[in-house]
């Protein structure tokens, strides 16, 4: 018996305000409906996942890619429509499906976990998850009967104004019986103000057959919240910025100033480590225990190692080893590979670099496209020159190699171990090992220069 789920992801989200489709927008820089797939798949309840996709539909195919099957609204009629249109891929009519929508990145898989359980525990043909909301504007009113029962939705729109008043809601959330879901949404009409299909219409249509038709009453309200725009947008991410530092703290992470931290819903983060204010950690990035990141520093997509400490600092899809110390004011970037125990300083970038053990770049150098060894010295304003203005080229730093001040190492170019390049030095070929490469114009000194400059301009 396959059990399956089914995210509406197709509409446009005009209130976002955005190009791109609403449940594709990212919380925490990862997409919305991102959030969803990852959560259902942890809840271990459904076998099969199927996004309904419509608007700018390869956006959302390109952040779920192959884990996902698709179903295609080309039409949005309404959320009834959008359910039917996956009929063909609900194919174990013995099976239950959760209908979810795609713009509620805060519904967990604890939650889908125990509407599952109560949907089959209790024996109901429909499951809705319904909480309670201080302000219900906008959402679907839970109309219930003298005995607690549930009666009826009233959309927004079609309530009256005692039924405005209800604060209890239909969150979006439905798990039905595959042998009655598609039977009972053929039935349903347009016969509204807005002439749409109406998902919440299927409660009237399954009570009027005898169906059981059950509630799971969702006490933590705030996981249900739909994400409509971006003032909705920020509340989710604070929510959810506060429930990760809150888990992160109570398993050894320190945080300075908490409510300042950003951390990725993805992240590890070991115990020990520090994190000081003004810091964004995001994407799958691993930070491991000693280490001290902060404050005002941004990585993501990237694993930090044992006793970092980065300050200061841009980190982006790298890594650094243990023992060394990045910032302040370095950018890491597009696979930079640091070493241990290296010091890459003041307002250095290591660009698709990778360094040997001991290395430093203490302050105002560029390291790009270069593979260098261990215990090598760059320099201030020491640079490898990788771009021609059409191509990027490689350099090749051995072991033990001391750079100069202001060195230009025009690539491709190689330098081999235990060298010493003097300073000022503009280099366009090979380092022997063992050599001294001085390549710089010689100094002249007119003597008296300035005196006899000022005595011609006087008798002018």
């Amino acid at each position: 018996m396959k059990k399956y789920a089914i995210i509406l992801a197709a509409g446009k989200g005009t209130r976002m305000k955005t190009e791109l489709p609403k449940c594709a927008y990212p919380l925490l820089r990862k997409p919305m409906i991102a959030y969803i797939v990852e959560n259902i798949v942890n809840s271990h309840s459904v076998d099969e996942i199927i996004a309904v996709i419509g608007h700018k539909k390869q956006v959302i195919m390109d952040i779920l890619g192959e884990h996902v099957k698709y179903a295609v609204q080309e039409e949005q009629l309404g959320t009834a429509h959008a359910v039917m249109v996956a009929e063909s891929l609900i194919t174990d009519p013995e099976g239950d499906t959760v209908i979810l929508p795609g713009d509620m990145p805060l519904i967990d898989s604890c939650v889908i976990e125990k509407a599952f359980h109560e949907h089959q525990d209790r024996r109901h043909d429909l499951t809705l998850v319904t909480t309670k909301v201080d302000d219900p504007e906008g959402y679907g009113r839970i109309v219930r009967n003298d005995s607690g029962y549930l009666e009826a939705i009233i959309e927004h729109v079609e309530a009256s104004y005692s039924q405005r008043t209800i604060n209890e809601i239909n969150t979006g959330i439905y798990i039905v019986k595959n042998a009655i879901l598609f039977d009972a949404l053929k039935k349903i009409d347009n016969n509204n103000s807005r002439k749409e299909f109406y998902l919440t219409d299927i409660i009237q249509i399954l009570k009027g057959s005898n169906h059981v038709i059950g509630t799971y009453y969702l006490r933590e309200s705030y996981k249900a919240m739909g994400v409509n725009d971006l003032y909705a947008l920020s509340i989710a991410e604070q929510k959810l910025r506060l429930l990760i530092n809150q888990k992160l703290m109570l398993k050894g992470v320190a945080m300075i100033n908490p409510e300042t931290i950003t951390i990725g819903h993805n992240v590890i983060i070991e115990e020990n480590v520090i994190i000081h204010p003004n810091t964004y950690i995001t994407g799958n990035s691993v930070i491991h225990k000693g280490a001290q990141i902060g404050p005002n520093t941004e990585i993501h997509e990237s694993i930090i190692g044992e006793n970092v400490v980065c300050k200061h600092s841009l980190v982006y899809n790298s890594t650094v080893h243990k023992h060394t110390t990045v910032g302040p004011f370095a950018h890491l970037r597009d696979g930079a590979n640091i070493g241990e125990n290296n010091r890459i300083g003041n307002f250095v970038e290591v660009k698709k670099s990778s360094t040997g053990n001991h290395t430093k770049a203490s302050h105002l150098a560029y390291i790009g496209d270069a593979t260098v060894g261990k215990n090598v010295n760059f320099g201030c304003g020491s640079i490898t020159v990788n771009y021609d203005g059409k191509n990027k080229y490689q350099t090749l730093i051995g072991d033990d190699v001391f750079i100069g001040c202001n060195v230009n190492l025009i690539a491709p170019i190689r330098v081999e171990d235990n060298s010493l390049i003097a300073a000022g030095s503009t280099l366009n070929k090979n380092v022997p090992k063992g050599s001294l490469a001085i390549a710089r114009a010689y100094q002249v000194n007119k003597e008296d220069y300035i005196n006899r400059k000022k005595n011609h301009s006087d008798h002018e």
